[in-house]
């Protein structure tokens, strides 16, 4: 056996003391800040004052629990093409320090923990929602619509996006059109971000037999696709404004940051380097925390300046 075959193998799971931080790297805990960010947002945004912390607390906690079973889930079920794949063969699991009997414990508390602390603590359709959630990413995203079409982050990515509706939902237990239009800026954001990374790596899916676009139809189309959500994202982006949910705060930094993300996205497709899919894949997330962030700015900003 060649020393590149032996590598792309499962190392066998060996019965040993699990260090938290295995626990932890399974968790995303990276992905699931950005989520639980939006989320708060979403609480914010619903009301006019400050966040009462007895809600604040359980559904924050109750939304990253829940965040992070989806990801732990998304690591068990993806354990073997991880083990082949260069950007993921040293997650704990294919590298065989956390065995997947642990992993579906801990991804079971916490799914349990969390969905148990939304029903009680916050309220049943929060708790419902983030549940729905939790299986539109682990179960129809992971386990189908990854292996089955190109067109699987735009279809899959709204479990990802619907955050700002659990935040919404958790103050004021009802789904508002306002909450809807938060969802529809993160999903719209979602492919030209996933799509960026996926060009960095089309050779990692294309010999998983993974089906991104990249792999289905070129690295060329996929960076029109990527330019063309720019576009669309910067038309979603002016909407909270238009529709008078957010003020001028909001209107110039979503402009600057949707100009931003459209050179990125010009460049990858017209004078790419080497490393432009990187680039714009990591501003991508630079972009939608800040956007975030600009919106809590201007909710609790301009009320003050009035």
């Amino acid at each position: 056996m060649s020393k590149t075959s032996a590598q792309s193998l499962p190392i066998p799971e060996q019965d040993t003391v699990v260090s938290w931080k295995e626990y932890y790297e399974i968790t995303k805990p990276r992905v699931v800040a950005l989520l639980v960010l939006t989320a708060l947002v979403g609480m914010s945004l619903s009301v006019p004052g400050a966040i009462p912390w007895q809600i604040l607390l359980p559904a924050m906690l109750g939304i990253g629990m829940l965040s992070a079973a989806a990801a732990a889930i998304n690591h068990i079920v993806d354990k073997r093409i991880d083990a082949v794949m260069a950007r993921t063969h040293n997650r704990p699991l294919p590298n065989g320090r956390l065995s997947t009997p642990k992993a579906i414990a801990f991804a079971a508390m916490l799914s349990i923990t969390g969905f148990v602390m939304l029903y009680v603590l916050v309220n049943p359709l929060t708790a419902w929602l983030t549940f729905a959630g939790l299986v539109g990413y682990s179960v129809v995203y992971t386990m189908y619509l990854k292996r089955a079409t190109p067109q699987n982050i735009t279809i899959g990515g709204l479990a990802g996006a619907i955050p700002p509706l659990l935040g919404w939902t958790a103050m004021t237990n009802e789904v508002h059109p306002h909450a809807l239009l938060l969802v529809l800026l993160v999903f719209v954001w979602t492919p030209p971000h996933f799509w960026a990374l996926a060009i960095h790596r089309r050779d990692d899916y294309a010999k998983v037999n993974i089906p991104m676009l990249p792999v289905t139809h070129g690295i060329t189309f996929t960076k029109t696709q990527i330019l063309l959500y720019t576009i669309l994202l910067f038309v979603v982006g002016l909407m909270p404004y238009l529709v008078g949910m957010s003020g001028w705060i909001y209107l110039i930094g979503a402009c600057v940051l949707n100009l931003a993300f459209f050179a990125y996205a010009w460049k990858l497709k017209f004078n790419p380097e080497s490393d432009t899919a990187m680039k714009t894949f990591r501003f991508s997330i630079v972009h939608l925390m800040v956007l975030f962030v600009v919106l809590l700015a201007d909710h609790y900003i301009l009320p003050s300046a009035i």
